[in-house]
């Protein structure tokens, strides 16, 4: 199985694909689509769109798993990071004919570590071990959209995270 995990954001949309096969994991690619702040909102808003078709139709995934937003202090900046979102959702449903799935930080933290209130160094070396790799992803939004993917290959075949 290929699964696409996405950490959203609108300035940088980190993803990573892997594969997921009897409980071993390849990674195919990861990295970040980013959008220059000069750009006005609807612009960099199809740029995530493009990014999502360009990378669905690079690696054909079997899946999207998608991080869910958390704001605990400033929602107003949180508003064009939610109207992404949506895009890349609406992006990947559409690809993907409703493959998407979703997961809070909390589920990520707790399928990659066990604990759902790990800090994101553990997070980065639980990801580097689990994959095998030589180093921690860099940048973190990879590192982040690779953790969604992982979550969704321990994860996704135990219950219903589908996007409605």
């Amino acid at each position: 199985m290929i699964i696409l995990g996405i950490d959203p954001g609108l300035a940088t949309m980190g993803y990573g694909v892997i594969e997921s096969l009897k409980g071993t994991f390849r990674v195919l690619d990861y990295g970040v689509v980013t959008t220059p702040k000069d750009n006005t909102l609807p612009e960099r808003l199809v740029q995530l769109e493009e990014g999502v078709k360009e990378l669905v139709t690079a690696f054909s995934p079997d899946c999207v798993a998608i991080e869910e937003l958390f704001f605990s202090k400033n929602i107003t900046t949180g508003i064009p990071v939610a109207e992404a979102r949506g895009v890349i959702l609406l992006t990947a449903v559409k690809a993907l004919e409703g493959e998407v799935y979703e997961y809070t930080p909390n589920q990520i933290k707790q399928a990659i570590t066990g604990y759902g209130g790990a800090d994101k160094i553990q997070m980065q070396h639980m990801i580097q071990a689990l994959l095998r790799l030589k180093s921690v992803p860099r940048p973190d939004d990879a590192a982040d959209a690779l953790a969604v993917a992982l979550c969704h290959a321990e994860t996704g075949r135990l219950g219903d995270f589908k996007v409605k």
